[in-house]
């Protein structure tokens, strides 16, 4: 796993730009993505190019290990390292599928009503299986309850029905770049907002809300 890969990124600007990567800084950027979705309470922006990337150098090391000598042990351990990286790739995208599952109402109009050029938090695929998830939610909550009731109560708001995610809850991070004067907003009306610094390779437990931006631009990393 030497040879090196392309990736579409964002720049400072919001627009495109290519970002080389070698196969082990892809699999870190996996491992990223896939710990921060694990912990924290909303659906992030979709890494599709960094789990295509990383399915087709699966498929390269397949087509290595296919011609490497029978009985070398370089092959078993990268049979290992192969089965390690399809669990956390499937992980990552089985959480996703779960927080669609869970919040696909407020996840839909996140999307329906996203500014144009911001990143959306579904690929294509989760989009389509949200939009069939939604749908066919409606169509069993109609046949098997709604059509039997009053017709005043034959309608439901999905956005009120399924919970929001709660934004509020409180993650540990370990912080990658420095920042300073994070506002951190008061729980009670009786305490006051504060202001604190991230010192780098420092680890906090704080609210969610408080350091999404900074999930979202890789500052910090969820642990």
């Amino acid at each position: 796993m030497t040879e090196e890969l392309d990736l579409l990124g964002q720049d400072s600007d919001g627009g495109s730009e290519e970002v080389v990567l070698t196969p082990a800084e892809l699999i870190d950027r996996l491992e990223q993505a896939w710990m921060n979705e694990k912990f924290a309470p909303e659906l992030l922006e979709n890494k599709s190019e960094i789990v295509e990337c990383v399915m087709e150098q699966l498929d390269h090391m397949e087509g290595n290990l296919r011609r490497a000598k029978k009985g070398d042990l370089k092959v078993s351990i990268h049979q290992m390292e192969m089965e390690r990286i399809r669990f956390v790739l499937s992980s990552y995208l089985r959480c996703r599928l779960m927080k669609i599952e869970k919040f696909f109402p407020h996840i839909l109009e996140k999307e329906r009503t996203r500014p144009e050029g911001e990143p959306s938090s579904l690929s294509p695929e989760e989009f389509a299986f949200a939009q069939g998830y939604m749908m066919n939610t409606e169509t069993y909550l109609k046949n098997a309850a709604l059509k039997h009731m009053p017709p005043n109560l034959q309608k439901v708001d999905l956005l009120r029905a399924v919970p929001k995610p709660d934004l509020d809850s409180y993650v540990f991070l370990r912080v990658k770049e420095r920042q300073e004067n994070i506002l951190v907003e008061p729980e009670t009306d009786e305490q006051r907002d504060y202001i604190v610094d991230l010192d780098e390779g420092s680890q906090h437990l704080i609210r969610y809300r408080a350091i999404a931006p900074l999930v979202a631009s890789g500052a910090v990393q969820l642990i």
